[in-house]
């Protein structure tokens, strides 16, 4: 593993010394090998964890390319991490997204155009008025994942969207179970898109936070 270690290190220096740009191709194996006085298994090793977390794209009969390395693709190895969570561990998620999301609301107050806040408040009012619990979730987990992406930086959209998956059981056993799920939801969503519309980035952060520590709040008395 030291081996690997150092070919990936190696690799990664090539990467952020701009040697190696995003989207360039990876010198011939045998070259490369060579050049940093590995051996190819060793180098192969490398390459292999680097695609795994999408640094490398291993493309047969083409070669081996350096990806994009967008946040959204680096991040992504993240979200496979997350997924191994117990359901213990859910309302700590819960506890970053309230740090998370009502940045990112305060900052789409800002920085979403008037098409996108429209292309928002289209998302509520395609919510049913009496929708099934399944329809529920979708629209909410559609509404924030919009206001992430609206919020234009594509780090904490990344980061947002990871913390969906262990997230959506407990949106799903909530609008099971808590009575006025749906009319809350449908409120404090409509609260949050009003503020947003406005171009109040505080007013938007408040109501965001009012919405996901409800959330929270719900769940670990759910769980006491």
């Amino acid at each position: 593993m030291a081996v690997t270690d150092a070919a990936i290190d190696r690799i990664k220096q090539m990467i952020l010394s701009g040697e190696l740009a995003p989207g360039s191709r990876l010198p011939k194996e045998a070259d490369l090998a060579d050049r940093l006085g590995l051996s190819r298994n060793s180098l192969r090793e490398a390459v292999r964890a680097l695609a795994l977390i999408n640094v490398l794209d291993v493309r047969q009969g083409d070669g081996t390319y350096v990806t994009s390395l967008e946040p959204r693709l680096l991040l992504d190895a993240m979200s496979f991490v997350v997924d191994f969570h117990q359901d213990d561990t859910v309302l700590q998620f819960f506890q970053v997204r309230r740090i998370l999301e009502p940045a990112a609301t305060a900052m789409a107050a800002t920085y979403m155009s008037e098409s996108e806040v429209a292309e928002l408040r289209k998302i509520l009012d395609a919510l049913p008025v009496d929708p099934s619990v399944e329809q529920l979730v979708a629209n909410d987990l559609e509404f924030h994942q919009r206001i992430a992406a609206g919020s234009g930086n594509a780090v904490l959209c990344s980061l947002i969207e990871s913390l969906s998956g262990p997230t959506t059981r407990a949106r799903i056993w909530r609008g099971l179970t808590q009575e006025n799920a749906l009319e809350k939801t449908r409120e404090q969503h409509t609260a949050i898109c009003d503020a947003i519309a406005a171009r109040q980035p505080e007013v938007a952060r408040a109501w965001a936070t009012v919405h996901i520590a409800g959330v929270e709040d719900w769940l670990r008395n759910a769980l006491a």
